[in-house]
């Protein structure tokens, strides 16, 4: 498995697992970052922080420690 930082951008992929604890984990969730939900990668900023999603319909941005915490597929 990879993490969400490790997609290419225009690449989406599925959640397979939240890693993290307390409220990164919660904060991650509460965004809508959910086992089982399609992520697909928009954008990247030049120095790869923060990266830019579309999740459930809207756009999200991450800070690239975020983005570790989601493991995909």
């Amino acid at each position: 498995m990879k993490t969400l930082k490790d997609v290419a951008v225009g690449d989406s992929a599925i959640v397979k697992k939240l890693s993290g604890e307390g409220a990164l984990k919660r904060r991650i969730m509460d965004m809508g970052v959910t086992k089982g939900v399609e992520i697909f990668v928009r954008k990247v900023a030049p120095f790869g922080d923060p990266i830019e999603v579309t999740v459930r319909g809207y756009e999200l941005s991450l800070r690239k420690a975020e983005a570790e915490n989601i493991l995909v597929e």
